[in-house]
């Protein structure tokens, strides 16, 4: 069948080299709480590694064991393949090729979800081998940057299980992310819905005070965003809550109602005071080509570890241009996701920020510990373009081992 995939954009021939091999390691913080709505607690980190000597690493936002055994599993017939199989021994700078076999070879399996996401992971990683293997940044082998700097927006922190813990954590978090020179966040305003921090149940109005509150901490030049994580069921509910949320000039509003939900999306859309925003748990192209085209929203959030990887990624943005919608990607990983993410926003124009878990505020561990990207904030609060092969990250491999627990 046809199937559109991205490889590298590459100058001259490269290296000839052989897949020999694929590690997958499931990581867990000991300190990981199962109440926390943060999948930052955890990682698959893959490493594929080739005949020659160069390795290249990826990671998925999903859950590690469940997308290891996606990867690793036997295959037993030609629509369930398996994806460490068909990898072994074929050629890394093949990525669009691969991806398209290992699509159509896992159909029965997967298709969407967990195999998609597994196959992010392990088509990251091949993006960073190709760039090592050849000295080039992947933003260069995406065909080249457009631009030579990206705007990141921070993600706040909640905690506290009261109202007034929750609202003045986020407020606290506002303040040191303007400190250390954001000029855009996202703050989360959820105390109620299925991923209710803590267990929370406050009333709308109250949600209503803590983007106030976060608002007036801020002042009125920084951007602000506004994620509620699926808090409403439908959007008369929802509508009847942001109708004056207008005077907090959202950026926009983030996952308000459930994900499948595209006929209430495309309702809310029509009268929401700020753009709405959605895409964070999608996989593949074809997910995302409903959320546009019949749940109408402008913002389109795909994530580098879950919708099939930066190349996948990449024609959901291609996809959004076509249609004139705005491209914020997710990502709630550590620096191997950021870095992933960041490249495809140096090739993607109208991708207006990325999402930017700061190390110097988050509590999960893995984020502060396991990897150093490239990426420096800028005194004006952009990022400029990284330079160094492949995703540009420094993984540190004691930490592997220390948190691998599969």
């Amino acid at each position: 069948m046809p199937l559109h995939t991205i490889s590298p954009v590459l100058k001259s021939a490269p290296p000839r080299l052989k897949i020999t091999d694929v590690e997958c390691h499931v990581l867990l913080a000991p300190d990981f709480d199962v109440t926390f709505t943060s999948s930052a607690q955890d990682s698959l980190v893959v490493v594929i590694h080739t005949d020659g000597g160069v390795s290249g690493v990826g990671e998925c936002d999903a859950n590690p064991w469940m997308a290891k055994a996606c990867i690793e599993a036997p295959g037993t017939h030609t629509m369930g393949l398996s994806i460490r199989d068909t990898l072994i021994g074929a050629n890394p700078f093949e990525i669009g090729e691969l991806w398209r076999k290992i699509y159509i070879g896992t159909a029965m399996n997967g298709r969407r979800g967990m195999v998609i996401h597994a196959l992010s992971a392990v088509e990251m990683a091949l993006w960073d081998l190709c760039g090592k293997a050849t000295g080039q940044p992947v933003h260069a082998l995406l065909g080249g940057a457009t631009r030579n700097s990206i705007m990141p927006y921070a993600s706040l922190q909640p905690a506290g299980r009261r109202f007034e813990e929750y609202r003045d954590a986020l407020c606290l978090s506002a303040e040191r992310a303007k400190a250390l020179g954001f000029k855009a966040m996202k703050t989360e305003v959820t105390m109620n819905g299925p991923y209710a921090h803590n267990g929370m149940r406050e009333s709308y109005d109250r949600h209503t005070e803590v983007l106030a509150a976060v608002r007036k901490t801020i002042g009125p030049d920084i951007t602000l965003m506004v994620d509620v994580q699926y808090l409403w069921e439908d959007a008369s509910t929802c509508l009847s809550v942001i109708k004056d949320w207008g005077e907090f000039n959202a950026y926009f509003l983030e996952t308000p109602l459930w994900s499948d939900n595209v006929h209430e999306m495309a309702k809310l859309v029509e009268k929401a005071p700020m753009p709405i925003a959605f895409g964070e748990w999608l996989a593949t192209r074809f997910e995302f080509e409903e959320l546009m085209d019949i749940g109408k929203v402008q913002v389109a959030q795909p994530d580098v570890g879950r919708v099939g990887g930066i190349g996948e990624a990449k024609i959901v943005c291609d996809m959004a241009k076509a249609r004139g919608r705005t491209i914020v990607p997710h990502c709630w990983k550590t620096g191997i996701s950021i870095s992933g993410t960041a490249h495809l926003a140096f090739v993607t124009n109208h991708c207006a920020f990325i999402e930017y878990l700061p190390p110097q505020l988050c509590h999960e561990r893995l984020r502060r510990e396991l990897a150093q990207e490239e990426l420096v904030l800028n005194a004006d609060g952009t990022i400029p373009l990284p330079t160094r092969p492949g995703l540009g990250v420094d993984v540190d491999w004691d930490v592997v081992k220390r948190y691998t627990v599969a």
